[in-house]
């Protein structure tokens, strides 16, 4: 079942994240929550999830970002794509970014942005497969 997450999911929400870069779960903190309230209150912050047998095994998150330009149109920015090692290959991935495409277009937005730091054939095959290019737009980034 491909969804938005719920509230009280955030343990394994963090849990999915140690299989994308996290080394581990960041510590329950003031911080923490305040953070996890101030997305899940945001109604452009969409965290998209795949459940499977009662688990999340993937995800990914799609920002819709107003925009002055292309008639007042917003766009679409996804972030942190990521299922379980042991649930690759399957599509869980894949309906995650459907079902963020859905969200994008029912927002009216132009466009969606995906940036991903994988160099691996597969990953950006992937991407391509999804219906992502990278020959329109040239990304940088500066880590702050």
């Amino acid at each position: 079942m491909v969804r938005e997450i719920r509230q009280s999911e955030l343990n394994e929400l963090l849990e999915l994240y140690t299989h994308l870069h996290e080394s581990g779960v960041p510590e329950n903190s003031d911080h923490l929550n305040k953070t996890w309230k101030t997305i899940c209150n945001d109604n452009n912050h969409h965290i998209i999830v795949c459940e499977v047998d009662g688990k999340i095994v993937s995800s990914c998150v799609c920002v819709i970002i107003p925009n002055l330009t292309r008639k007042i149109r917003p766009y679409a920015f996804i972030e942190n794509v990521v299922t379980h090692t042991d649930y690759r290959g399957k599509g869980y991935a894949t309906a995650c970014l459907n079902l963020a495409k859905w969200i994008a277009q029912n927002e009216n937005c132009y466009k969606m942005m995906l940036l991903t730091g994988s160099k691996k054939e597969s990953t950006l095959s992937f991407y391509k497969n999804a219906g992502y290019n990278s020959t329109d737009k040239t990304a940088f980034i500066q880590w702050l």
